[in-house]
């Protein structure tokens, strides 16, 4: 087996894959952070906000009034940089931390694909993605034809696990049995022409949507990997991106995944494409002497490899992580987030918050829009982790008001995929003495049903 590894690490394969995927990474990434700029949401999400919701264990990290417009250059900046292939092991370090850091600066905001764009750009800071059709290679006046092969399968692998562990997510009661939330959600696509007014309406088309979104994100990875599947396999992955891009409004990552999924081709397709772009920035080059190497000498290896075993290794296990806690993942959501669980639930919530004085009993109701935008009220009316830290926000504010012996109590009530609202929280705990950690919260409520499977 150790031979098998060896031989297996000691593998070269085509550069141009990767240098595709590079460029093709950096121009999405670039034109993601110019139409999040363009749409004012920098402003909206983290310029107007009073109060940020923050990561457990990365509350320094917050948004800088102006300064994050600068924050956003920085990271258009480098995703350029990666491109072209210029500086590149600089400016992918930069692009990682610059929008590790977006990501990060409020918890509202969090989407499965600013997390997947965190991992990817944290890999390819390993990946020789500059040793071939790059500016690096001008610099340089060399360029190397192979690169290893386990770098390129690495990203696979990645991809792999997003599609397999979305399509685990998906094999629970409520989304094969009930077709929730599609259940919801299709039947107010109904302005959508040809199909809003039938197809959407019909219930045995969302149980189809339902199964054939499980069916795709188990088997798509698999399809991709087969030579003889793979051209269907693409079909199936534009087909199905842009259809989800039509319904939801999930911004660019529909046509990320799509663009990323061209590793998995041959090389001799990268490089049909490499001829495509060559064409048409030739008028604006000119001629260089570049000396073509053969193999990619990857000095680091011995390092690299431990550190890309870990990575991997907690992306295998990570997800599973809701394993540890009690009641229905749904509706704590301990262990929900960072484990490829896409679009699994319609939830909706009311939450409000009484402020006590402990010692005379005296108590007034906090009206939430005084603090948060709608959008941070309505993510906040249902995860309990923003109901937590906005608890504490509201008893650190008031008692900087001079208000004594502050409490803070919420009365919230939660409705899942379809089913009646229920009490969420208990409203006799004290929010304002409850901590924040990795443990059980005790003060949510028991769910009143049960959801089957991952």
């Amino acid at each position: 087996m150790d031979f098998n590894l060896r031989t297996y690490l000691a593998q070269k394969t085509d550069a141009a894959p990767l240098a595709v995927f590079r460029l093709l990474f950096g121009v999405m990434m670039l034109f993601s952070l110019i139409r999040f700029w363009a749409n004012g949401w920098i402003e909206t999400l983290y310029i107007i906000p009073k109060f940020h919701f923050t990561y457990y264990g990365f509350e320094w990290v917050k948004p800088l009034e102006a300064y994050t417009y600068l924050i956003f250059i920085i990271c258009g900046i480098s995703a350029l940089l990666v491109a072209l292939g210029l500086k590149y092991r600089l400016a992918i370090i930069i692009f990682f931390l610059s929008f590790t850091y977006i990501e990060l600066m409020d918890k509202t905001t969090y989407l499965n694909h600013y997390y997947c764009i965190s991992l990817l750009s944290f890999l390819m800071i390993f990946l020789p993605a500059n040793a071939y059709f790059s500016l690096d290679n001008l610099l340089k006046k060399t360029s190397f034809r192979t690169i290893p092969k386990w770098t390129i399968d690495s990203i696979k692998l990645l991809l792999g696990i997003v599609y397999f562990y979305a399509g685990l997510a998906k094999l629970n009661s409520d989304w094969l049995f009930k077709a929730m939330p599609l259940k919801i959600w299709l039947p107010s696509k109904y302005d959508l022409p040809f199909i809003g007014e039938n197809f959407m309406q019909q219930e045995w088309f969302h149980y189809a949507m339902s199964w054939s979104g499980m069916l795709y994100d188990l088997s798509i990875p698999f399809l991709l990997l087969y030579r003889k599947t793979r051209w269907f396999a693409f079909a199936m992955v534009v087909f199905f991106h842009v259809f989800t891009s039509v319904l939801f409004p999930i911004g660019m990552f529909p046509y990320i995944m799509i663009v990323s999924t061209l590793i998995f081709f041959d090389a001799k397709f990268h490089h049909n494409l490499i001829a495509i772009i060559k064409s048409i920035i030739k008028p604006f080059t000119r001629i260089h002497d570049i000396q073509n190497k053969e193999a990619f000498n990857f000095k680091k290896q011995h390092i690299v490899l431990p550190i890309l075993t870990v990575f991997f290794a907690i992306q295998l296990l990570f997800p599973f992580r809701y394993l540890l806690y009690p009641g229905e993942l749904f509706w704590t959501e301990e262990g929900y987030r960072f484990s490829w669980r896409v679009m699994l639930m319609e939830k909706m919530g009311y939450t409000t918050f009484i402020i006590k004085d402990a010692n005379t009993g005296s108590s007034f109701l906090v009206n939430n829009s005084d603090f948060l935008t709608p959008f941070q009220e309505k993510q906040m009316s249902f995860q309990p982790d923003f109901i937590l830290e906005y608890a504490h926000y509201l008893g650190d504010h008031f008692s900087s008001q001079g208000y004594k012996n502050v409490q803070v109590f919420a009365e919230s009530y939660v409705a899942l995929n379809g089913r009646l609202s229920q009490p969420f929280i208990d409203k006799t705990v004290d929010l304002y003495k409850e901590k924040e950690s990795f443990q059980h919260k005790t003060w949510i409520l028991p769910f009143k049903d049960e959801i089957k499977g991952f």
